[in-house]
Order: structure tokens, then sequence, then C-alpha cells
């Protein structure tokens, strides 16, 4: 069980560590196009490079800010109710998160198979495959689902989830 724990926490580490590799991507993308309007040059495709690197920076995030507590969790029910009840709530949430998140990833999946199957293409100056961002729908809300049953197994096991409270007044 703890080569799969060290496992998981790489896979969230690395999923954050590329969301912030696509943020620094943009930075790098709208100075480059700056520069090149500066000089007269053309930099085709850029703001739509751009918009593929905000989408993977966002999905990619999701599996590594849910274990460090970064998303909304409106905790005010769960702290005024018995720990029993608190504990069936956090189930309810995990196991619905979780659906949630895999009924995304699988209807995310075909959309990215019929782009790849018709050679779908954007519409802009790049011409990029589609299925090419688009793939990383699939995979971050693949780990999303990955992480959401980590915490309700890790819920169920050891009866607390694996949210680490990391931002200041979270209350957790």
């Amino acid at each position: 069980m703890g080569a799969l724990r060290k496992v998981l926490d790489f896979l969230y580490l690395a999923a954050g560590v590329l969301a912030a590799l696509c943020l620094i991507a943009i930075l790098v993308l709208i100075v480059v196009q700056m520069l090149a309007r500066w000089t007269g040059e053309v930099f085709p495709g850029a703001p739509n490079y751009a918009g593929y690197a905000m989408a993977a920076a966002s999905f990619f995030a999701f599996a590594n800010a849910l274990g460090r507590g970064a998303h909304i969790r409106v905790s005010i029910l769960l702290n005024a109710v018995p720990r029993r009840i608190k504990w069936a709530l956090e189930i309810w949430c995990f196991a619905l998160g979780a659906a949630i998140a895999a009924y995304f990833t699988y209807y995310a999946y075909f959309f990215v198979y019929w782009s790849w199957k018709f050679n779908d293409i954007s519409q802009g100056q790049d011409a990029t495959a589609l299925w090419i961002p688009q793939s990383v729908m699939v995979l971050g809300g693949g780990l999303l689902t990955i992480a959401l049953l980590d915490n309700l197994v890790h819920l169920f096991l050891r009866g607390e989830h694996r949210i680490n409270a990391e931002t200041v007044g979270h209350g957790e």
C-alpha cells in the first residue's frame, strides 16, 4: 500500500508541476507575441497556444489542488455536525464528486476520440489537431477522479480524508 501511496502522491505533484509549467508557457507565449508585434513579425497561433496552455494548466492542477486544500469546500456545515454525520457527508461528497469527475472523463474521452477520428483541426492560424490539446481534459479529469476516489477510500479506511489545509483561514 505504501508504494501505491508514493505513486499517487508523485502523480498529483507531477500534475501540479505540469500546471505550473503551462502557466510559464503562457507567459512566454505572451512575451514572444509582444516582441513579434513590436518588430513587425507575426507569430501565428500564439493566442490559440496560450488558450491550450491555460486549459492544460487548469486540468493538470485539479488533483494537486484537491490534495492541498485549494478547492472550494463549504465546511461550515461539516464543522457544525457531529463527527459521525460529518463522516457520512464527506463520503457522500467524495462519492458524488468522483462520479461526476468519472462521468466527465468518460465523455471527454469520446470527445477526443471523435476529434482524432475526424482529423478535426483548429480554425485559427495554427491548424493544430484538436485531439492533442483536448487530451489534457481526459488526463486531468482522470487524475481528479483518481484523487477523489483516493480520498474516498482513505476516508473509509482511516476515518478522515487526505486533504491538507495549507491555505490561511481554511479552518479544517
